[in-house]
């Protein structure tokens, strides 16, 4: 058969091939198992997963400041005591909890 090496930074190995046989489709490189569909869809799709959850976690975290934002302001247009003076009236504010537990 033929003679391989590979080189790596701190190992080089030399390998044989002994015969030219192609493999079934039931081997699996390395004796690693790929058949796992979180594997396959992580590795086809994981870049797009991951830009979308970016995406969707930046629209909740904007719609939570700007609920927030506007209870607060709703409160002031109103007459209550601001929050920075020491009033508690944005806790009566559906609008102020919505942007929180967004």
């Amino acid at each position: 058969g033929s003679l391989i090496t590979l080189s790596c930074l701190s190992h080089r190995v030399v390998c044989q091939v002994i015969s030219s046989a192609v493999p079934a489709d039931s081997v699996l490189d390395n004796g690693t198992s790929d058949s796992s569909w979180i594997t396959r869809l992580e590795n086809n799709y994981g870049f797009y997963i991951g830009l979308g959850l970016a995406v969707f976690s930046s629209f909740l975290i904007g719609s939570s400041v700007i609920l927030k934002k506007k209870g607060l302001l709703r409160l002031v247009e109103k007459g209550g005591t601001r929050a920075g003076d020491g009033g508690h009236g944005y806790l009566k504010d559906w609008l102020w909890w919505a942007g929180l537990l967004t």
